[in-house]
């Protein structure tokens, strides 16, 4: 999990959230909360997993504290000590922080549309200072929303000055999370390494699958009765991170190919909203190759 530091610099004391993944041993949740007492805060949320199988502890703490000018960089150098006692990967920052957040799009516009509206209405809790497309379809719609565009054109000869391009922009604007909203490149390993755990990716999924061109019409034409979606982060394997969230609607033989395809955007928007919104949240700790997801 990548913690949005830049935007909890200073941020007075008030409603913060502290997560935790460590080795599992008794003690973890007594010292968690000691620390919290000594400290006025108040739980308002508190969500807890044990997976047995490799041994890790996993949380993740919703609290309010009432000592005026208490930051959390305060709260995080103070919880330094119990960290390292424990074995602790920990992030604390301001609960209402939102993440800046890159989206990456190419022709199919449903999902950016959908990310776009519930920023713009608050129901995420993220920034969007920036959104970059291979083509200039999205250039309209993102500008309807007073954003910044950016027109990235990938080609064998310039896929590698545009993921450069595209990482100066992440630099630039102190992005936290990258969207890919139905953004069709390939990414080469570099960067995915470079943005390991703050990339989503959204894609169809099908039982059978189906991959290439056209997924939905082949999915009509072996007549599917469900259709669903994948969100994930994305790894150097494709279309195969560890994955955030995942649905399915159920569809039938009065379903004509359109009517596929709109079933199936309709899902994938949901599934990435629900995944993009739950990461800015820090609700998704990684766990090997799997997530555990505080919802």
């Amino acid at each position: 999990m990548i913690l949005p530091s830049s935007a909890n610099a200073g941020v007075p004391a008030g409603d913060f959230v502290l997560t935790i993944v460590c080795p599992d041993r008794p003690g973890i949740v007594h010292a968690v909360t000691g620390f919290l007492v000594r400290h006025g805060g108040n739980i308002i949320e508190s969500q807890q997993f044990d997976d047995r199988l490799v041994d890790r502890f996993f949380m993740r703490i919703d609290f309010e504290v009432d000592q005026p000018g208490l930051t959390a960089g305060q709260l995080r150098a103070e919880f330094g000590p119990i960290a390292a006692e424990f074995q602790m990967d920990f992030e604390l920052w301001d609960a209402t922080a939102p993440y800046r957040t890159l989206v990456m799009v190419s022709r199919q516009l449903h999902c950016l549309n959908d990310l776009l509206f519930r920023h713009s209405t608050g129901s995420l809790q993220v920034s969007v200072p920036v959104v970059v497309s291979n083509h200039l379809d999205a250039e309209p719609l993102v500008k309807s929303y007073g954003l910044e565009f950016v027109h990235l054109p990938v080609g064998p000869e310039t896929k590698a000055g545009a993921e450069a391009r595209l990482l100066e922009l992440v630099e630039e604007h102190g992005i936290h999370l990258v969207v890919l909203a139905r953004y069709m490149q390939v990414l080469s390993d570099d960067l995915c390494r470079a943005l390991s755990g703050r990339i989503i990716n959204i894609h169809h999924s099908f039982l059978p699958s189906f991959k290439g061109a056209r997924p939905y019409h082949q999915a009509h034409a072996r007549g599917v009765k469900l259709v669903g979606a994948t969100a994930h982060y994305v790894t150097a394997d494709l279309d195969e991170g560890p994955i955030i969230e995942q649905d399915v609607i159920r569809v039938d033989h009065a379903h004509t190919q359109d009517q596929l395809v709109a079933a199936g955007r309709d899902v994938e928007a949901q599934v990435l909203s629900r995944a993009v919104r739950w990461h800015s949240e820090s609700r998704v700790l990684l766990n090997g190759n799997r997530t555990v997801v505080f919802r």
